[in-house]
């Protein structure tokens, strides 16, 4: 190519040469020694001219395809795999010489040749591929050069990643600094421990050190944020980084059935007895959130959203979830009377640490997070309703019905009223948000409510996830309050192996459950679009909830067994659900982590092995920290949550100027 032509090509400012010739040259010199030498010269000198058309354009230089040699016809003989690598290499030699010494800004473009290596085979005459082969190329060219720009939220490839923002770098230095104290004071405590003490003369016994190397109770949260450091480390070379590859889901049958078999499998071999045999017992709610949260991540990893009736499931299933979140809070509450300051604040700090520091780290929004904002969201509703005047608890009801023996029934009756009042007031507050969007999206658009649920700038996503599971947490509420009376009452039989009612209710029951379960499975077959099927969704998944609440209780059997392997992932369930958007799915949850390429198989597995394991020490993590970072005196919490409340005011000031 002459200098006239590059001239040409810089005034048109393409965005990408490619020079894909060489077959040709092989056939019309007969592949002589000669020829590829003065290619080599050639390519040398238009190297200039490259990097001069680099200054205006991203300029790639595109790898020959191999050839199908066996089918090739006689006049193209002499072009062989041999030849053509013989000219790929000369031009790798070539640039890579120039990137050395220059800095070359000439862009090797390898993608197709890996396609065609794979699809030769399928060549008609041998030397042109088949078209799927060619809109790969052509496919990785055009992301090379839009995405950059475009940035798509999915797992396409070649984005360019934003340098890290200043909170990234403060989260940075917040990491390296606690790590230098922890080195500092380990070195100063060794020094300490090895330095011979001089005895007394006197008394001829050695002297003990006045002071510690280090405060006794600084180590171990040095480590624990030394720990989060390496984890956020990973998270950050994961997704923001072009260290590993992602790619692309594709949803089939198999890839959500067969792992959903393999690990109900594994669940029914881990079984042990519980420790009681109460409804929803702590072991079988924590069952119930792991298998729960395990589907949840295959349904992710697999694309099966793509399916409708899988997606209806899941549906249920986050609603389930949901569900726990009123009952266990309104149980704690109605049966311990607990609205204590340090309690409220264990709660918070353990929902929203690992999401806070991931949108420091991940530079992401709250609301990107969206299972978080909602749980904590509804958790301050819950303690809200119930902590305002009227505090209406069972331990007060309790000691008032007490003192009058012959209206018992009756007094109890409207402490149990009361509470009813309260929740209709719940239920009407929910129902005037759903159905005016106008005056919710101004009730939270108001700054600095507004950055905790904007993404994106705009609340449409937090107005979505709110009204479609919008009744999930009082039905749980609901639901804690009927079983509680009821237990009171002795009307259900908790003892090991009992029935939880008599034998004909719980026939009946157990019969009815099923029959909705079958019922729901054929209308989440028939809906036709998402939008229909999440109109209906809030007011008919408790009825899936209830039915499967009522066949895992009725039975005395199966409240005495619980499944230790479903448990130990429910203890650890919110780790799991966030740390997948970032470490094992991949692109903020579009994409798949590839850590193995080339084995779909073996990268699942190590990645999957690497992420569960980062879950549990987070959640060790979190634990540890909350008791740590929360202190039980009143008024030095009151110090902590003043600072915190700074510095979060700084962040959300930081993140607006930066918006």
């Amino acid at each position: 190519m002459d200098k006239r032509r590059f001239s040409q090509a810089r005034r048109c400012r393409p965005w990408s040469c490619n020079f894909p010739f060489t077959q040709w040259s092989i056939k019309f010199h007969s592949g002589s020694s000669e020829t590829l030498e003065q290619y080599k010269v050639n390519l040398t000198a238009i190297a200039v001219h490259l990097e001069k058309l680099a200054d205006h354009a991203e300029v790639y230089w595109v790898l020959q395809d191999p050839v199908n040699e066996e089918v090739l016809s006689e006049n193209r003989k002499m072009i062989t795999n041999q030849q053509v690598e013989l000219y790929n290499e000369a031009a790798v030699d070539v640039l890579n010489k120039n990137k050395r010494s220059s800095g070359s800004r000439v862009k090797l473009l390898a993608a197709s040749r890996q396609a065609a290596l794979e699809t030769v085979a399928q060549s008609d005459d041998g030397l042109h591929l088949p078209e799927g082969t060619r809109n790969v190329g052509a496919m990785v060219l055009m992301n090379s050069l839009c995405n950059k720009l475009l940035r798509p939220i999915d797992g396409s490839c070649c984005q360019t990643f934003a340098p890290p923002n200043l909170l990234q770098k403060l989260s940075a230095c917040i990491f390296v600094g606690s790590a230098a104290a922890l080195l500092v004071f380990h070195v100063l405590g060794r020094n300490r421990h090895r330095r011979p003490v001089p005895p007394d003369v006197e008394s001829l016994e050695e002297k003990k050190p006045a002071t510690a190397a280090a405060p006794p109770g600084l180590t171990a949260p040095l480590q624990a944020l030394c720990r989060m450091g390496v984890i956020m480390s990973y998270f950050y070379l994961c997704d923001r980084a072009d260290v590993f590859m992602k790619e692309q889901k594709f949803y089939t049958h198999s890839t959500f059935f067969i792992p959903l078999i393999y690990i109900f499998v594994l669940g029914v071999f881990y079984n042990e007895n519980t420790k009681e045999t109460k409804l929803l017992n702590r072991e079988q709610t924590d069952e119930w959130k792991g298998w729960m949260q395990l589907v949840i991540l295959i349904y992710h990893v697999s694309g099966a959203s793509a399916f409708l009736p899988v997606y209806m499931h899941v549906r249920v299933l986050v609603a389930a979830y949901l569900f726990q979140t009123g009952y266990g809070h309104f149980s704690f509450f109605w049966l311990k009377g607990d609205f204590g300051l340090y309690r409220v604040c264990q709660v918070l700090f353990r929902l929203n640490f690992l999401v806070l520091v991931l949108c420091l780290v991940m530079d992401r929004p709250y609301q990107f997070y969206y299972f978080v904002p909602l749980v904590t969201f509804w958790f301050v509703v819950i303690y809200s309703s119930l902590a305002v005047w009227p505090q209406i608890l069972q331990k007060k009801a309790n000691s008032r019905c007490q003192k009058c023996v012959k209206s018992r029934g009756l007094c109890s009756g409207l402490w149990h009223f009361g509470v009813l009042a309260k929740l209709l007031s719940l239920l009407l507050f929910i129902c005037i948000f759903a159905f005016s969007q106008g005056f919710f999206e101004r009730v939270f658009s108001v700054w600095p409510i507004s950055a905790l649920f904007e993404l994106n700038g705009s609340i449409h996503e937090w107005w979505f996830r709110w009204k479609l599971d919008r009744f999930a947490v009082i039905h749980g509420m609901v639901f804690a309050l009927l079983y509680l009376v009821l237990q009171k009452r002795q009307v259900l039989s908790e003892g090991k192996g009992e029935a939880l009612f008599s034998a004909k209710i719980s026939n009946l029951l157990l019969f009815l459950s099923v029959v909705s379960f079958i019922t729901y499975s054929i209308w989440a077959s028939s809906c036709k679009t998402k939008t229909e099927c999440n109109e209906m969704h809030p007011y008919i998944s408790v009825v899936q909830i209830l039915a499967f609440i009522l066949i895992r209780n009725i039975p005395g059997y199966a409240r005495s067994v619980y499944s230790s392997f479903f448990a130990w992932f429910g203890k650890i369930s919110l780790e799991l659900f966030i740390c997948q958007y970032h470490i094992w799915l991949a692109a903020d949850t579009k994409g798949i982590l590839v850590l193995i390429p080339g084995n779909p198989s073996l990268n699942i597995m190590v990645s999957t092995f690497i992420f569960v394991c980062v879950a549990h020490e987070i959640s060790l993590i979190t634990n540890y920290l909350a008791q740590v970072v929360i202190p039980k005196d009143s008024m030095a919490l009151l110090k902590r949550l003043g600072a915190v409340g700074l510095i979060g005011l700084v962040w959300l000031l930081l993140s607006k100027g930066s918006t």
